[in-house]
Parts: structure tokens; C-alpha cells; sequence
């Protein structure tokens, strides 16, 4: 009955602990998957250790585990330390530290593209990156009445992002449209009758031959004939 106890106290806890790890910014769920797989192991050991299932390496590794365990707050709260240190490393590499009372940002000073995170308020702790436009739009709201720093460096950040967005919607239809032209010419080939690097004189020597056959006076199809007649435009536009 306690065993039955114990693994449903389990169970309700993973199940808790999980469903914190899907509530936190993406980039920190791996880290907190990471933490539940690493428990997971440790209580897995534990039990086969205690059940006499497994040898008594098992009770080593399971000690190297709950060292670790012991060790890691103390490694949590030297990070903010260690990222100060990043930051200035950053610096020194060509990017600049920028900070709000709402946003931790850097701006590299190659590309000058701003990448950013959110360090109190609405969004706490994720990065820029992660958040939809209109959920940035709404945070911008949020910040024009309660910070305007955060607000100026987050509307750069919008304007950036907006701009990168344009310019790779147009490249997409830039790359439709030389597609497009391909697949035509292509088409219009097939039509003709001819080959790649077919020559002006080629083109016109095909589409009259093929005219002369399937024009609608010479009791030809009127569809045909436009089909050959726009193969022949699509071919010597090029």
C-alpha cells in the first residue's frame, strides 16, 4: 500500500514539474527537461539500489547524482555573475550592452542586429525572439506607459524584426517568381518542340511550322494555336 502511495506521489510530482517546464520560455525548457531526466535517473537508481536489483555502483552513482544536485544552486546563483562576465566579453567582441529596467539587449555592432530579453514585467524571462509580433506589439503598449526606455528599445527591436520579415517574404516571392519563369520557359519549350539554348532563329522557324499546321483558318484549335503563339513570347522575351 505505501509503495502504491509513493508511486502515485511520484507520478502527480513529475506530472507538477512538467507541466512548469511547458510554462517556461522555450529556451529554458531544455534545461528544465534536462533536471526532470536527471531525477528521473536518480529515484530510478535509488529504487533498484534499495530493491537489491542493482550493485552497489548503483548507490555510487546514485551519490554522484545527489552531490550534483547539492552542488548545482550554488552554480545557479553564480550565473548571473558569470553572465555579467559574457556580457563583457561581448562588449569587447563587438557588441554593445544595452539595459531598461525591463529589457537586457545587445546590439552587435557588425550586423546591427539587437537581440533581447525580457527581465521584468510581462514576459519575464524570455527572450524577444520568442515572442509573436502582436505579443510584442502589446508588451510595446505595456511599456509606452511604464518604461519608455524599455519602450524606444523595443520598438527597434519591432522595426528590425519587421524589416528582416519583409525582406525574406521578398525573397521567397523573388525566388516564385524565378520559378516561375523557369517553369514557363521550360513549358514553352516542351510546346515548341526544342531544347535549351535553342536559338532566336530556332524559336521562329518552330512556331511557324507548328502554326502553319494548327492555325484556325487551315481548320486548326484555336486553343493550340494560342499556346504555340505564347510559347513563342515567353521564349523570345528572354
Amino acid at each position: 500500500m505505501i509503495q502504491v502511495v509513493i508511486v502515485i506521489a511520484l507520478a502527480a510530482f513529475a506530472i507538477s514539474y512538467l507541466w512548469r517546464v511547458r510554462s517556461l520560455p522555450p529556451h529554458k525548457q531544455r534545461a528544465g527537461y534536462v533536471k526532470f531526466y536527471i531525477g528521473l535517473a536518480v529515484v530510478t537508481v535509488i529504487f533498484l539500489t534499495a530493491t537489491g536489483r542493482m550493485h552497489w555502483l548503483g548507490a555510487a552513482i546514485t551519490g554522484a547524482f545527489v552531490f550534483l544536485r547539492q552542488v548545482l544552486p550554488w552554480v545557479l546563483r553564480a550565473l548571473p555573475f558569470l553572465n555579467k562576465l559574457r556580457q563583457q566579453q561581448s562588449t569587447h567582441q563587438g557588441q554593445s550592452a544595452i539595459q531598461t529596467d525591463h529589457l537586457s539587449a545587445t546590439l552587435d555592432h557588425t550586423s546591427g542586429l539587437i537581440e533581447g530579453e525580457i527581465i521584468e514585467g510581462p514576459h519575464k524571462g524570455w527572450l524577444l525572439s520568442e515572442l509573436s509580433m502582436n505579443e510584442l506589439e502589446i508588451l510595446l503598449e505595456h511599456y509606452q506607459t511604464a518604461d519608455e526606455e524599455s519602450a524606444e528599445l523595443l520598438q527597434a527591436y519591432i522595426h528590425q524584426r519587421t524589416e528582416k520579415a519583409n525582406e525574406a517574404e521578398e525573397k521567397r516571392s523573388e525566388t516564385q517568381r524565378e520559378a516561375a519563369v523557369d517553369s514557363s520557359r521550360a513549358e514553352a519549350l516542351a510546346t515548341l518542340g526544342l531544347s535549351e539554348g535553342a536559338t532566336e532563329d530556332e524559336i521562329v522557324a518552330a512556331h511557324r511550322s507548328l502554326i502553319q499546321k494548327l492555325h484556325p483558318d487551315r481548320g486548326g484549335n484555336d486553343f493550340l494555336a494560342a499556346k504555340i503563339n505564347q510559347a513563342k513570347d515567353v521564349l523570345l522575351k528572354d
